[in-house]
């Protein structure tokens, strides 16, 4: 089975609001709401996959960012290790880079269904963390 590292940015704006890109239709999981990011390449760190994967899809430069968790998933055919980043402090203004469509949502009002379900578990702790 094929097993993929995974940088992604939970880049949360002063208002509690987070930035999130929609999955293409042409991806697995079309149409779904995620957090930002994506493979970390051989010889880099999950620090330095997340900050050139900002800047590839959302423009920013990452100034500062805290490691928030580290999730295992496995797919029929793939295995995953998502390490997920929060993103507080970063130069420019995210939007989507690549054509995406990305919006702003309050962190109170994510919704765990709207996402993949590896990064579900973390939408709920986000949320849990505001309540």
């Amino acid at each position: 089975m094929k097993h993929l590292q995974v940088a992604v940015g939970i880049i949360r704006n002063a208002r509690q609001e987070i930035f999130l890109a929609r999955r293409s239709a042409s991806a697995s999981m079309a149409n779904m709401w995620e957090f930002p990011g994506g493979k970390v390449e051989e010889g880099e760190s999950a620090l330095q996959g997340l900050k050139r994967e900002l800047l590839e899809e959302t423009g920013i430069n990452v100034v500062d960012a805290n490691l928030f968790d580290i999730v295992e998933h496995a797919y029929d055919d793939l295995h995953v290790t998502l390490h997920f980043f929060l993103v507080e402090q970063w130069q420019g203004e995210p939007y989507g880079r690549e054509g995406q469509p990305s919006r702003w949502v309050a962190q109170t009002h994510l919704m765990a269904e709207d996402f993949p379900p590896a990064n579900q578990g973390i939408v709920a702790r986000l949320k849990s963390e505001i309540a």
